[in-house]
């Protein structure tokens, strides 16, 4: 790798089998040998054998004599894994505040309306100062706004006792699906990979 070309943009693509993945690997063993902070996002675990030293096998031994290379050694690369439920490396965490009702939204898969109503709700808690940490916060908060939906809508509208039950089983099921693990803190900063 010629490090003065390094910081160009580029894109890996092929068919399976093509050696996407392996290019992906030499890239990053490469900007690791150089000194160089690399965060992959390696959801199904591929690229996490660079943390161990290879072993020989024929194929390497056969491509390594192809080649003609006699110095060749297997190296480890160091690696820190983050995990989103803090098992196999850092836990990956945000806050329900951090995340947004947008995204909270499309995450929970939620209706439109609901989509609003929970928009509200973050207006509702922002404008009191609230900061909704995790998932028992926010659930706390939708009981809120319903025990005050009276009081709350000449300034924020109609909230639906409905929409605010959809969303609390909305948040029942993200629980159940890992939520309670993914929201809280300390929340994920930039500043913690460096």
């Amino acid at each position: 790798m010629e490090p003065s070309m390094a910081n160009r943009h580029g894109i890996i693509a092929g068919a399976t089998g093509s050696g996407k993945t392996v290019s992906l690997k030499v890239l990053s063993e490469a900007f690791s040998a150089l000194g160089v902070p690399v965060f992959v996002s390696d959801v199904k675990g591929d690229l996490a054998g660079m943390s161990a030293a290879g072993t020989m096998t024929d194929n390497v031994k056969n491509r390594l004599n192809d080649f003609g290379i006699d110095d060749f050694s297997f190296e480890a690369y160091p690696v820190t894994f983050w995990d989103v439920y803090g098992k196999n490396g850092i836990p990956l965490r945000t806050t329900i505040s951090e995340m947004g009702p947008m995204l909270l939204a499309r995450i929970m898969n939620l209706t439109n309306v609901q989509s609003d109503v929970l928009s509200v709700i973050f207006k509702i808690a922002d404008d009191e100062n609230l900061l909704l940490i995790d998932t028992r916060d926010l659930k706390s908060m939708i009981a809120y706004v319903s025990e005050k939906s009276k009081e709350l809508e000449p300034s924020y509208g109609k909230l639906s006792g409905q929409s605010l039950a959809a969303i609390t089983r909305s948040v029942v099921t993200l629980e159940a699906e890992g939520g309670e693990t993914f929201f809280g803190e300390p929340a994920l900063s930039v500043t913690d990979w460096f």
